[in-house]
Parts: structure tokens; sequence; C-alpha cells
């Protein structure tokens, strides 16, 4: 009988208190709701970690409708962050989490840093929460409009006020709608972030021909799908190569040969998003044929896995 592979991965090596995860697949924001929803038609605990929907200061009823646009390879959305709040959530949802074996991340976003800080420190000290994922692809309203996520100083000013508001390991998810990514990853690595996850979704939008007006009811959207797969690749690969923390790979992520291209990109763990729409089982066959493949080849330890295409491009 052959020896099952080590899929244990460390997602804040540099954190006091880490956040080890039993393998390296999980379903990215937005995809499964807050996890229960998903827990219905596939087994949750087997994954290495869910991060649960944007959640916000207040309730968000989100964008008008219609939020939903198929493209060729890949899907545009405008949801626009609805959710239930930060105190619904504490409330309603982590009480079901904290009798889960599998860690839920929350993935937290708002308009100001203030708003970033106010939902991070109420999740301070909430069983069931086992960390922070920054959503930095929204308009700060106090710099007019811009998105956190494509400046800098911005990104690594909201990672910081987060990181001093709370003891949970922080992971900073990076938008793609910037000209040097390694450069929005370094600043906040600076800040504090203790893991970045890239990428999240390309902006674009489609026209109805026949209506003679944009299909989304909010005109732009986010593309995400296997069409931004080479984008999200090369980020990860690039990004891999100038930071110290881990790099969660995401973007249209299919099946086990994408993830395990971004494993050997660099990435320490993946993200599933789009994919689980049509195949709701997808984390965990993709988590199978990563195990088939380490099996095959005989790889221990996934770790060794680890940005290993690195070493050939150099």
């Amino acid at each position: 009988m052959r020896k099952l592979p080590n899929f244990r991965v460390q997602l804040a090596p540099r954190h006091p208190k880490g956040l080890i995860l039993s393998n390296p697949v999980m379903i990215a924001a937005g995809i499964a709701g807050y996890g229960i929803e998903y827990a219905e038609i596939a087994d949750i605990q087997k994954l290495g970690a869910i991060v649960c929907k944007g959640t916000t200061l207040m309730p968000k009823k989100g964008n008008a409708q219609p939020r939903l646009v198929e493209t060729a390879g890949g899907l545009l959305n405008s949801v626009g962050l609805e959710n239930i709040g930060v105190d619904a959530l504490i409330e309603e949802k982590a009480p079901v989490w904290a009798g889960w074996r599998v860690p839920v991340i929350v993935n937290v976003a708002g308009e100001t840093i203030d708003e970033y800080v106010a939902v991070t420190s109420k999740l301070e000290g909430v069983a069931g929460v086992s960390g922070i994922e920054l959503n930095i692809s929204c308009p700060n309203v106090s710099a007019g409009g811009m998105e956190f996520g494509v400046d800098p100083k911005l990104a690594a000013r909201v990672t910081s006020a987060v990181k001093a508001a709370t003891t949970l390991p922080v992971i900073v998810k990076l938008s793609p709608n910037v000209t040097d990514i390694k450069e929005i990853a370094l600043a906040v690595e600076e800040a504090g972030a203790d893991a970045i996850s890239l990428i999240n979704t390309l902006k674009g939008m489609a026209i109805d021909i026949d209506q003679r007006k944009p299909c989304l009811g909010n005109i732009v959207g986010g593309l995400s799908g296997p069409a931004i797969k080479p984008v999200a690749l090369y980020m990860v690969f690039e990004t891999a190569k100038v930071v110290r923390i881990p790099v969660i790979g995401c973007g249209g992520i299919a099946c086990a040969e994408d993830a395990l291209e971004f494993i050997m990109a660099g990435a320490t763990a993946i993200q599933i998003g789009t994919a689980s729409l049509t195949s709701p089982d997808i984390c965990l066959t993709i988590l199978e044929g990563i195990e088939h493949f380490m099996l095959d080849n005989g790889v221990e330890n996934l770790t060794d896995l680890i940005g290993i295409a690195q070493h050939s491009a150099r």
C-alpha cells in the first residue's frame, strides 16, 4: 500500500499562531456564500479552507440586475458585494463555523480604511473565524473612488491598519487591474500581510446588440473563469519571485492540472471560484487529482512542488 502524500501547507508562517491547512484547496470568496449553503452539496470538511463571501460593516443589497453574463471562456459578474453585514455574520454564521473542522476565512470589504478596520475589529475573538482576507479591489470613497489595490501606498495603509486591529492572520487579495502587480505585493508584504491571494477579477463588459445597451445592470463587471488563467498564472509566478510570504493562486482553475501549474509557479495554496458554479464538487475532484499526480510521481510532500517551475526558469 502506497503512503499517502502530505498535503499540509502553512499560510501564515510569520504569524504567531500560523494558519495551517490540511490541504491546499480553498474555495474562493463569493462562490460558496457562507459555506453553509455549499455544505448541502459537497463534503466541505475535506477542503483546505473556505473563504466566505465579501463582508461589509452594514448589509448591502448589491448591484442592479442582471448581475451575471456568460462570455467566451468565462463569466462576467457584478454582484456588488451583496451580503448580510458583519453583525449578522457573527450572530448567524460564525456559530455554525465554530463546529467545523475546515477553517473559514472572512473576506472583508469597505469603502474607507475605517470601515475595513471596523469590520475586522468586530471579528476579533469570534469563534469560527480563522483569518481575514482583505478585498482591496473596493473603491476608496475618501480618495475619489480609487481602488485601494491599484495604489501601493493605499494598499499598504489599509493592510497596516487592519493588521493593527486583529490578532488573526491577514491575507490580502490583490487586484490584477494594475501596471505592476509586484509593486503592490511588496507594499502589502512590508505593511505586515501574512499572505497574498491573487488574482481578483479583471474588469470587463458585454453589450447586448439587440437591446443596444450593456448586458450588466452595473455596466462593468469582473471577468473570471478559464479565460483569465494565463494572466493569473503569470501574476502568481511574478509575485512569488519577489515576496517571502505565501502566495495563494486564484483565477481560472478548473482541474488538477491547472492547480498544479499554480503550485509549481509558486502558489502555496489555490482558490477555486467560477468552476464551482458548474461543478459543485470540483474542489474535491481537484484535490484527488493532485493526490494522484503526487503518488504517480513519487512526491511525498506538496511543499516540494511549490515554486519548482521558478528554478527551471532561471
